[in-house]
């Protein structure tokens, strides 16, 4: 199939100009002016900035967590990621207690199969280091899996000791792996939790005081230092604060390969949220912080402090009792409220893939925060170099693979979860209006979204394996 891209301009993390995309065979052929092609379909960008496919590095698709799954599989996720102009993402394997890390692998790509309609990847979290297990990591890059994800939290369901993380660091250095942390003290975070449930303290704004942003700030140092004495590579996931993010630019102001991202709700919300009647709909962890951190955070992505905005895509419903109708399914299931009034029994996790772009655009590029160029380089750019899928994607070059968003800078929506492609019952960012949002979406050359049209097919999106000894930014 050949496809011709016309009278666009084109926003990459480096450029700004306007010229024409050929595309063959799933590939960006030729960009130049006045292109032209026999037998070509003809695609009219005219007015409108052609840029690279959303890469959102942070997802958990069907996870399970409590009594409950997040409600998003593949295919309803990876429907709401293409919708909001995500071409592709990274999911995770989760090794549960007991599991080899082929079996955790194994589990997770049953899920996917025959649902995926955007390409994807896979980090491991390793969870339970034995030694089979520490063995088996040479081998997750035979398949395309080069991130182990290790949690300094979650006390006795997923958290590592130093000594574990250490060692694990210690091989990745040596394989060209790069570690992802999630950053809290798990000592601090469950005495503090149960230390509030015991005295009562149960509404949701307990969760937040349950997990003190230097509890974030003093795992993630520990993370910068234990992976500067091993030589590794560290990427710290959903950043919150300013404490924390002072920690890990401490270490890269020392020159060590430490990078660090945050996702929307951070930019956002607040522990104001958590007191509303439906505060259970910011249950996540890390919390939200304070508007301080809202503002800060916006400056460190501006300033290069921070490199990356993922989501942490995890949904619940809001309210488990009541089915909702999704692409015309029924669809129900354990939602926030099979908490009950018990913050520390709430599923923790919220949505997020379908509102990333068009939101940092808004409130972004809109509000002043940043250059479209940076747009690109946070959403697209630097997740495909921090994780060797670059440049195959998330640029538009000869030779990448065609994930192309034509994106209209002036439409305008305003965000409402019954016209949401996220499988749930609200959206945390309801009212919110939105101006700039992709008008046509395509995956290697064929579309998947021209306005509300849908045009994904099940089965079609591809694992991508990814290189290891990936680039630092």
């Amino acid at each position: 199939m050949t496809l011709l891209i016309k009278g666009g301009t084109i926003v990459t993390a480096a450029d700004t100009y306007q010229a024409d995309i050929l595309i063959k065979d799933g590939k960006i052929a030729l960009i130049g002016a006045d292109l032209e092609a026999d037998g070509a379909e003809i695609v009219d960008a005219t007015g409108k900035l052609v840029m690279p496919g959303g890469i959102d590095v942070h997802t958990h698709m069907e996870l399970p967590f409590f009594t409950t799954v997040s409600s998003d599989d593949f295919y309803t996720g990876q429907r709401a990621a293409a919708f909001g102009g995500t071409t592709c993402h990274i999911d995770f394997a989760n090794q549960q207690k007991g599991e080899t890390l082929h079996e955790a692998l194994a589990g997770w790509r049953a899920k996917a199969a025959d649902k995926t309609v955007i390409d994807y990847g896979a980090h491991i979290s390793i969870t339970d280091l034995r030694d089979d297990v520490y063995d088996e990591i040479d081998s997750m890059l035979d398949e395309g899996i080069t991130t182990l994800k290790l949690f300094l939290s979650y006390k006795d369901m997923y958290m590592l000791d130093d000594g574990s993380i250490f060692k694990i660091m210690l091989k990745a250095a040596k394989l060209g792996m790069l570690v992802m942390v999630h950053a809290e003290n798990g000592d601090v975070v469950d005495t503090l939790i149960k230390q509030n449930v015991a005295n009562g303290n149960l509404a949701p704004i307990y969760h937040a005081l349950s997990h003190p942003a230097w509890s974030e700030a003093e795992a993630t140092l520990r993370a910068v230092s234990l992976a500067q004495v091993a030589g590794a590579s560290l990427y710290v996931v959903h950043m919150t604060c300013e404490e924390s993010v002072d920690q890990m630019t401490y270490g890269r102001k020392h020159g060590l390969p430490v990078m660090g991202e945050t996702c929307p709700q951070y930019l956002f919300a607040t522990t104001d949220n958590l007191r509303q009647p439906d505060g259970a709909k910011w249950i996540f962890s890390p919390p939200v912080r304070e508007k301080k951190d809202n503002a800060y955070l916006w400056k460190a992505l501006a300033d290069g402090r921070l490199q990356t905005v993922a989501t942490d895509h995890c949904p619940f419903l809001f309210d488990g009792t009541t089915p909702i109708t999704y692409d015309g399914e029924v669809y129900e299931s354990p939602g926030k409220d099979s908490g009950g009034d018990d913050f520390s029994k709430v599923p923790n996790g919220t949505h997020g893939i379908e509102d990333r772009l068009p939101m940092l655009w808004t409130y972004g590029v809109g509000a002043g925060h940043f250059s479209p160029n940076r747009f690109v380089e946070l959403m697209a750019t630097n997740p495909a170099k921090i994780f060797g899928l670059y440049p195959q994607k998330g640029t538009i070059a000869p030779d990448s693979d065609a994930d192309i968003v034509i994106w209209d800078p002036e439409a305008t929506k305003t965000i409402h979860w019954q016209t949401q492609h996220t499988r749930t019952d609200h959206n945390i960012y309801e009212g919110m209006d939105l101006r700039g949002l992709p008008e046509k979406v395509f995956l290697r050359g064929k579309l998947l979204v021209d306005g509300d049209e849908w045009f994904g097919v099940k089965g079609e999106g591809k694992f991508v394996k990814r290189r290891p000894f990936a680039e630092i930014v």
